[in-house]
This record gives C-alpha cells, sequence and structure tokens, in this order.
C-alpha cells in the first residue's frame, strides 16, 4: 500500500509516521507513506497557499492551484483508489472504513487547514470525506496520522501476530473483553479463574460474555 499525504505542516506528520508499527510496515516494504509540502506546488513566490474568502468571511481558506498540481503530478504517476479529504462533515471513521481501506492499493489524503479548502476542490478532487470526531481540529494531519495507523497496521503481516489485529475493538462491533497478565495474584487482586483453567472453549465464551456486557455498559450505539 502507498499513501501519500498533502499537507501545509510536513514537520507534524515525521515523528509518528516514523515510530512503532508505521516505521515497521515501511522498513518491511509493506507500505510507503510519503509527505507532501502543498507549499512546493504554489506559483506564488512567497510559497502562499492561503488567500481570503470571496463573500467577507473571517479566516483564510486553502487555494485551489496547488492542491490541483499536487494531485495531478501524483496522478500522473499511479492510480489512485480514493483521493480523501479528512473533514469535520466527512463520513465518521469507524473500523469497517479502515478495514475496506486496507485492501486498497494507492491513497491519497489532503489534509485541511486554516479556515478550509477552496469548495472547488471538495467537488472536482476528492473522492472520499473522512471525520474522526465531532470536533474541530486546527488542521487534517492528526487525522490523517490517525487514518493511517489504523489502516496500515491491518496488512497482512504487519503486526507479527496477525489474529491481535482481528480481536481488537470494534471488528464485531463490541469492545475488547478484559485482559491480564502474570502474575495471577496482585495485592489480593486476582485474575479470573477462568483464564487459569486451560479451557479454550469455556474462555473463549468468557471473553464474548465480557465483550458484550462491556459493550453494553460503555458504548450501547454499537449494538444498535
Amino acid at each position: 500500500m502507498r499513501i501519500d499525504i498533502l499537507t501545509v505542516l510536513p514537520e507534524m506528520l515525521e515523528s509518528p509516521l516514523g515510530c512503532s508499527i508505521l516505521k515497521r510496515a515501511q522498513t518491511k516494504g509493506l507500505a510507503e507513506i510519503h509527505v507532501h509540502n502543498l507549499r512546493d506546488y504554489s506559483t506564488n513566490k512567497h510559497r502562499k497557499v492561503d488567500d481570503y474568502p470571496f463573500g467577507g468571511e473571517a479566516g483564510m481558506v486553502m487555494t485551489i492551484e496547488p492542491v490541483d498540481r499536487a494531485i495531478s503530478a501524483l496522478k500522473a504517476e499511479r492510480d489512485y483508489d480514493d483521493v480523501i479529504f479528512t473533514s469535520p462533515d466527512g463520513e465518521k471513521f469507524d473500523q469497517p472504513m479502515a478495514n475496506a481501506l486496507s485492501l486498497e492499493q494507492n491513497l491519497i489524503i489532503l489534509c485541511g487547514h486554516y479556515k478550509g479548502v477552496d469548495y472547488r476542490i471538495r467537488e472536482h478532487f476528492i473522492t472520499r470525506e473522512i471525520s474522526v470526531g465531532d470536533y474541530v481540529l486546527t488542521g487534517g494531519e492528526i487525522p490523517a496520522i490517525i487514518i493511517a495507523d489504523a489502516v496500515i497496521r491491518l496488512i497482512p503481516g504487519v503486526i507479527g501476530d496477525e489474529q491481535s489485529a482481528l480481536s481488537d475493538s470494534f471488528q464485531d462491533n463490541l469492545l475488547a473483553p478484559p485482559v491480564y497478565t502474570r502474575p495471577a495474584e496482585y495485592k489480593g487482586w486476582r485474575v479470573p479463574d477462568i483464564l487459569l483453567s486451560g479451557h479454550d472453549a469455556r474462555i473463549a465464551e468468557w471473553r464474548y460474555d465480557q465483550a458484550l456486557e462491556r459493550t453494553k455498559r460503555l458504548r450501547p450505539d454499537l449494538l444498535e
């Protein structure tokens, strides 16, 4: 998989994209992540990528030309499955969406900034708008990291134990059950006996019951 991220703040992405599982995926050759500075595609002598909005509204707006030039340059090199715009009014990002995106080959993620982007960008270049929650961030860089992390960790071979990803929260619309490790008793707090029984079928049943109970209690909306 290849992900190209278009941003006005590439430095915000460098550290998280070069650590942990995302770094491992790139080192193994299972994923490529390329960050592009939109200012490099500006024809303005000051490398500006924003301007005042028509109509007099407060704030600045990302201009269409640098985005057009960047996306067109990338599309001249390869085909892309989706051009994603991180936006508060996009589809709510969730695990099923991450699963679906992990099956795609090439993605572009445009990070919004300022007051927003010239709406013609959304009309003519964007194929999918994604929101990571009902709140507003300074820019789309953090949502881009969230999307890349959630998607890339699902690629076969990225995580050593692939079954681990399949048992994560939300994979079956349930929260994950409690997990424990050694010691079996600490300050009088014991691990549930069923987990020490070695009875795989009963342990699986316990885990399902716990996942269902936690979901009902903490996230009943998932069961709807």
